[in-house]
């Protein structure tokens, strides 16, 4: 346990005061008056985005995952081969200069594609602005990581025509997080803040299981305690990992500390995976951590989810003593590419 001071003397950045207005960010940023955009025959979504911009088009995949429409995160420069005149390419860059989601833009534009581009400013404006592309100004809130909700909730709101997901679903996952928020914030820095439980549990090399309904949420997990706590993350789904990860553990390593996401209702045969897994490591006396999602909608799930678990990884840093905001090595890479 630590204090705010402490908190407040290695975030230097302040990225809690960020977290801590999260709610009260996804609230403003639906409420908005960003124009719906209608967008008819779409068969397939193509999200691009890196880092932060990447764990945009995670959620929306889990949330389109009960529709028809085809659904393809591209973290990285190459556009499916899948793509078509039914295919909506919607580019996310907080700063609007993320080189690999500029040449997917770039490269979809070229092939006369429908597309909605979102960023806070940069390069991507200009290329929007000089094909007549729809692009959608979204201010950044400190960094990418701290200004996701700002995005998703923004999202959410201009493509309401083809996002499966009510009002009363979005206005629940809002209220959901502003319950979350009186417990986990940093004006709760006592033993019943359940993200700062989490940080304190993670004294080795997380492995992150989860079920495949929250794997946007277990990687954006992973994402954060590389960039917020600065160690080493594995994530494996829970079934896949039973047919080879498992074998692992045979030989135990003190290293590792296995993390076990579950959601409120997960399919029973994952249930099943989830029991005999426990009772494996219970065997082999692996101790580990259990995170469960609430009960509600895919959206409330993910999103409280990913707001404990961020959360836990800005603790962690001041636990180690370190400074969440700090992204030296990324700095390093981008001066380069």
């Amino acid at each position: 346990m630590f204090e705010i001071e402490t908190l407040r003397k290695f975030d230097k950045k302040s990225m809690h005061k960020i977290y801590d207005e999260w709610p009260q960010l996804a609230q403003k940023a639906y409420e908005f008056e960003n124009e719906i955009k209608e967008f008819k025959g779409i068969k397939q979504i193509v999200f691009a985005g890196m880092g932060g911009s990447g764990t945009i088009g995670d959620v929306f995949s889990s949330i389109l995952s009960c529709t028809n429409i085809q659904v393809d995160v591209v973290k990285g420069y190459r556009l499916p081969k899948t793509v078509s005149e039914n295919t909506l390419i919607v580019t996310t860059s907080v700063s609007g200069n993320t080189a690999e989601t500029i040449t997917i833009l770039e490269n979809s534009i070229k092939k006369g594609l429908k597309i909605i581009a979102f960023s806070s400013g940069g390069k991507m404006i200009d290329i929007c602005k000089n094909n007549n592309v729809i692009h959608r100004i979204i201010p950044q809130k400190l960094n990418p990581r701290s200004s996701l909700v700002v995005y998703l909730y923004s999202i959410l709101k201009v493509l309401n025509q083809i996002i499966p997901i009510t009002e009363s679903e979005i206005n629940l996952s809002i209220k959901k997080l502003s319950e979350s928020k009186k417990n986990i914030c940093s004006e709760n820095l006592t033993s019943t803040n359940l993200s700062l439980q989490i940080a304190e549990s993670i004294n080795n090399m997380p492995l992150i299981y989860f079920p495949a309904g929250l794997s946007s949420a277990a990687i954006r997990f992973k994402n954060s305690l590389q960039e917020n706590s600065k160690i080493h993350v594995i994530a494996e789904d829970i079934i896949e990992a039973c047919h080879n990860g498992i074998v692992a553990w045979e030989k135990c390593s003190e290293t590792m500390k296995p993390v076990l996401i579950q959601g409120h209702d997960d399919n029973v045969h994952t249930k099943k995976h989830w029991k005999i897994l426990k009772e494996f490591f219970k065997q082999k006396k692996i101790e580990y951590s259990e995170i469960r999602s609430l009960e509600g909608d895919i959206l409330t799930k993910i999103i409280n989810l990913i707001y404990v678990l961020d959360y836990a990884s800005i603790y962690l840093g001041i636990i180690r003593e370190i400074d969440p905001f700090s992204v030296e090595p990324i700095n390093f890479i981008k001066k380069r590419i």
